[in-house]
């Protein structure tokens, strides 16, 4: 419960906060920057780490002048590089494995439908989820998992990096010391937030309410593809 309140107060404050570790740890601030988006954006057991406000913070901090805005768009655009490609990588590890059975959480249909969706919106899907938190962490996890083309991933992977990152920092570091923005912080982190997952609830609403689709298509198992297929 406590370290529930303090990432709550950390997301909420986190400008404050960034100021408070630039101060305490100076350049060793870049490399606690790249940790928690890598993690966030690496490992499905952290979707829980900030992201769309972090980097936001991140500008308004760099707008100050304590850190500097191409070396946190730099080590940030790296992070979160890196943080999808290992998710990718370690789903395409795993993918054997699950493919071969239904386990209790995962079932192979649900796997088999989600290659076929990245083989035909692979992109569009990796470079939406990067504005979508808890997606954001599982999206290249899946992709992995379902054996998206490595250099289709490894470019729209790039692409939604540059535009997630490169937005939202350049926002906070434009915009975020205007004294409005900086009286209402609050407000625009929950803005940024509810912002972010519209797009998982309008699936879900969609996906309630909307028509039955037809039956789809027999789908193969990418695992049982020849090595010249792959």
């Amino acid at each position: 419960m406590e370290l529930f309140s303090f990432l709550v107060d950390f997301i909420l404050h986190i400008d404050d906060h960034l100021f408070e570790l630039v101060v305490d740890y100076g350049l060793w601030i870049y490399v606690i920057l790249f940790l928690i988006v890598f993690c966030e954006t690496g490992l499905v057991v952290t979707p829980f780490l900030p992201g769309d406000s972090l980097l936001f913070a991140s500008g308004v901090v760099a707008g100050t002048g304590h850190m500097g805005y191409l070396e946190v768009l730099g080590v940030l655009l790296v992070a979160g590089v890196c943080g999808d490609a290992v998710n990718y990588a370690i789903g395409r590890h795993v993918g054997p494995a699950i493919f071969s059975r239904d386990s209790r959480f995962i079932k192979k249909e649900h796997l088999l439908t989600a290659h076929a969706f990245y083989e035909r919106h692979g992109g569009k899907a990796i470079v939406l989820a990067r504005f979508v938190p808890i997606v954001r962490t599982f999206a290249p996890f899946v992709a992995g998992i379902a054996l998206m083309c490595p250099r289709q991933f490894f470019s729209f992977n790039v692409l939604g990096c540059c535009l997630w990152v490169g937005s939202l920092v350049s926002a906070g570091y434009f915009l975020g010391n205007l004294p409005w923005v900086r009286e209402n912080f609050g407000i625009i982190v929950y803005a940024i937030v509810v912002i972010s997952v519209l797009p998982v609830i309008i699936e879900l609403l969609r996906a309630r309410f909307g028509k039955r689709q037809a039956a789809p298509r027999e789908l193969s198992n990418p695992y049982e593809r020849t090595p010249e297929d792959k």
